[in-house]
């Protein structure tokens, strides 16, 4: 990987050949010369290269007048917090989220504490590219604040959210595997609160992953095997940077990321009804959670920020996204494995019943994922070829193509970084989602 990956979310590449201190410096610069007045939170999320863009990073904002307040390692969801609860003019994370070790990257937040949507995401982009930066005299440069306790109102606010007794009265033995991440930090603070019996997997946030970064079926392995080993009612995985959670069951079946945000659903819309958004590459269940409770669905563009812009103007009650990152807004509009572990363990200790259990009860699908190689401008035909052949589909043109039937879903879409288009389809039966995706490549190819 030669190139960073630069869009309005944010960057990512590999230290020392597409992500260097240089580079990170000028793109923290280009975000912070046009916020309003008020000190950047920075934060990284453990890895190894995370305190050397730090250093850049907080140079170039001093350079530019402006104060820093460095929060250390913390988690996704934490930066958000702490923008929002110190009052700051925006928020840096240092993250590849789950990217492999050799990754480092940058998520830039505005001043509400939520991650940029793509408007302001541009204007960065145009200062970036234009390399104008105002650098400051001697007698106006920035100051760095180390921001004691990061994790103390993160804490109080998903607690608030729960019924702690309750909880704690289980004594539930859970296993946390933070795999070198900055989950550990609240991750542990957090069972510990809710009265749990903690085995913890990667403990330290010092980057040091255990198993690759993705908490996905088969990078986790081992750790189902800890689950039933030490034994656990739970097992929680983090990704990195933590705004992501997928679920292991207590006999140690992976459960997977598209599940943590239909059961936070389900137990919030139990008491709590009201709209729900999830993006449109976001398992059926969710919709089929809330038509359980009829409630209204919304569905929006791919990406966290359409996530939330929807969920403000809709008045959401929940939301997130397929990947493991619910959101709640009671406590920040950003992607939360920690409001994901407190849901869940709160629904478990109210209908008494174990995780697997209370799976079987859900609806069920099928995902399968692929993508074809096609240049930009041959996108839009391809969308249009998709269309006629499978012309007895609902089409939806929100992002890319997305094909409803009623009981299964196929969406196309261009990648913003590569010259390929994502192909997912979701059904019933593993084979049928298969089958789906084999025909939209087999239209595809026609187009080669």
């Amino acid at each position: 990987m030669k190139e960073p990956i630069i869009s309005v979310s944010g960057l990512r590449g590999v230290i020392g050949e597409s992500l260097t201190p240089d580079l990170a410096m000028r793109f923290a610069v280009a975000f912070a010369s046009d916020l309003q007045a008020g000190p950047i939170v920075l934060t990284r999320d453990g890895r190894g290269s995370g305190w050397m863009l730090g250093e850049a990073i907080r140079a170039g904002l001093c350079a530019i007048g402006r104060e820093v307040l460095d929060g250390g390692v913390a988690a996704t969801p934490t930066t958000g917090v702490l923008v929002r609860e110190r009052s700051a003019a925006g928020g840096i994370q240092i993250s590849a989220s789950h990217n492999p070790a050799p990754y480092n990257g940058i998520k830039l937040f505005h001043a509400k504490g939520q991650v940029l949507d793509a408007v302001s995401g541009e204007a960065v982009l145009r200062r970036f590219r234009a390399g104008e930066y105002a650098w400051v005299d001697q007698a106006r440069l920035g100051k760095v604040t180390v921001a004691e306790d990061t994790l103390s109102h993160h804490l109080r606010l998903v607690l608030s959210t729960v019924n702690v007794e309750r909880i704690r009265a289980q004594r539930y033995r859970v296993l946390l595997d933070s795999n070198g991440g900055a989950g550990s930090l609240l991750g542990h603070r957090l069972l510990e609160a809710l009265g749990c019996r903690i085995t913890q997997l990667g403990g330290e946030p010092n980057g040091h992953f255990a198993h690759p970064p993705e908490p996905t079926l088969e990078n986790l392995t081992e750790v189902q095997k800890a689950v039933v080993h030490a034994p656990a009612n739970i097992g929680f995985c983090q990704d990195p940077d933590a705004d992501r959670l997928a679920l292991i069951d207590e006999t140690g079946h992976y459960i997977g990321e598209e599940y943590t945000l239909v059961l936070c659903l389900d137990h919030v819309l139990r008491t709590h009804r009201g709209p729900i958004v999830t993006n449109c590459s976001t398992s059926r269940m969710s919709q089929d959670i809330a038509q359980r409770y009829d409630v209204p669905f919304h569905r929006s563009a791919v990406g966290e920020a359409n996530v939330v812009g929807l969920m403000q103007r809709e008045g959401a009650v929940f939301g997130g996204e397929g990947n493991g990152g619910p959101i709640d807004p009671r406590v920040v509009y950003v992607r939360d494995s920690f409001v994901g572990m407190a849901r869940v363990l709160d629904a478990m200790a109210e209908r008494q019943i174990p995780l697997s259990q209370w799976v079987r009860e859900l609806p069920r699908y099928a995902i399968h994922k692929t993508k074809v190689t096609l240049e930009p401008q041959q996108v839009g035909a391809a969308l249009d070829a998709l269309q006629r052949g499978f012309a007895d589909a609902t089409p939806d043109r929100l992002d890319g193509l997305r094909l409803d039937w009623p009981d299964r879903w196929l969406l196309v879409r261009a990648s913003n970084t590569e010259p390929i288009v994502r192909i997912v389809a979701e059904a019933p039966q593993l084979g049928q989602a298969e089958d789906l995706c084999r025909r939209a490549r087999s239209i595809l190819a026609e187009l080669a």
